[in-house]
């Protein structure tokens, strides 16, 4: 059985044709490996959009993915035809195995660790999981708890073990939160042992949804710069990562405003990941309240005073985590949890659609016309 994606180039004879077959076993250069094989089961959850390798004059070559529910579109400039289908090619196939060992509740790695967590048994990763888990547990640590992925069995008492949006029906029973925060799960409870977690605390499920995207991105630049690339951006619903340039000018991305359109655009400086966290397109609804997804983990409960959070950092994987320890922490606390971890450009939109940056953010936004914002000084390491 295959998958053909097929994208003619207009005004040209040329096409391009991929079979998406079975992968073979495939390694990422450190720390990601792949295993062999994959479930046709798979292939309803992420298809694979299209690949074009013309660039129209432009210089830039693109191709879009569909991984973890969300459409990824990613742009190259500077390099050839070929090259640049290779790296598509093999991007495919990292993307598959992402979607596929990450997932936390499809049969995959993650949905077998956090099996034998359960039962008190320790379990095997693979190096990308385990990259995964050593972050977290240094980001939990930065951020109060506030960034906390061990809370996968609150995620989905709240029925957000899903990608069907949104979810219908009353929020579940205060005890039954407050019986599952009680037993305080952290990724702290992880013991790392080469490729070889455990966890003390059998109510720790872990579920990377505040973290992975980054990770992912952080990884397919990674694989394009293997493939010779140095000018690309990853752009995963919104949250990219850009390195290098778009020729004569750097990369320029949107802030999404919560209630519709921008809030403003920024232009990308070489290296850089620009994430948001926003509380506004998944969400529970019971009659005429909603519940959003982001859970405060101290609490169990949706956050709900800010409504979106726009981070810039050196990689996805900061930007990812940061910006959900940002909305979690609400108006009150944002800035000093920015500060303790050194994040220097943040913009934040409470629920009234105020719009509240750091120094170093408003030096690099343009504001649409008619958004005013107030500036928040983050003392951070130099």
């Amino acid at each position: 059985m295959n998958l053909t994606g097929v994208k003619a180039c207009g005004g040209g004879s040329a096409m391009l044709r991929f079979r998406m077959n079975r992968p073979p076993r495939t390694r990422f250069p450190s720390p990601l490996s792949l295993p062999q094989g994959l479930s046709w089961s798979l292939l309803s959850a992420l298809l694979w959009l299209g690949l074009a390798s013309c660039d129209f004059g432009t210089g830039v070559r693109q191709a879009q993915f569909i991984v973890f529910g969300t459409q990824v579109d990613v742009s190259v400039r500077g390099v050839g035809e070929d090259q640049a289908s290779e790296a598509f090619a093999q991007l495919q196939q990292d993307f598959l195995a992402m979607h596929r060992d990450w997932h936390a509740w499809e049969p995959g790695l993650l949905h077998d660790i956090n099996e034998a967590f359960a039962s008190g048994l320790p379990a095997r990763a693979d190096p990308a999981i385990v990259e995964m888990v050593k972050a977290s547990q240094a980001l939990e640590a930065l951020s109060g708890g506030r960034f906390n992925p061990a809370i996968g069995a609150l995620i989905e008492l709240w029925g957000f073990h899903t990608s069907d949006y949104p979810v219908y029906g009353p929020p579940p029973s205060p005890l039954a939160i407050d019986a599952l925060v009680a037993q305080r799960p952290s990724t702290r409870d992880i013991q790392v042992d080469g490729l070889l977690l455990s966890s003390g605390n059998t109510a720790v499920q872990l579920d990377f949804g505040g973290i992975a995207k980054g990770y992912a991105i952080d990884l397919a630049c990674q694989r394009l710069r293997a493939f010779g690339v140095e000018n690309a951006i990853v752009n995963a619903g919104g949250d990219l990562r850009a390195i290098g340039d778009h020729g004569d000018r750097p990369w320029r991305v949107a802030i999404r405003d919560p209630r519709g359109g921008i809030v403003g655009s920024l232009e990308t400086r070489g290296d850089e990941a620009v994430f948001t966290s926003g509380n506004y397109e998944r969400f529970r609804e019971d009659e005429q309240l909603r519940y959003p997804h982001i859970l405060d983990p101290r609490t169990g409960w949706p956050v709900v005073e800010l409504s979106s959070v726009t981070v810039i950092a050196d990689d996805g994987l900061l930007a990812d985590a940061a910006a959900t320890a940002l909305i979690v922490a609400g108006p009150a606390e944002w800035a000093e949890v920015a500060r303790t971890m050194d994040l220097a450009e943040v913009l934040v939109v409470d629920a009234e659609g105020r719009v509240f940056q750091t120094p170093a953010m408003a030096e690099r936004v343009d504001l649409v016309e008619g958004i005013e914002s107030e500036t928040v000084k983050v003392s951070v390491a130099p």
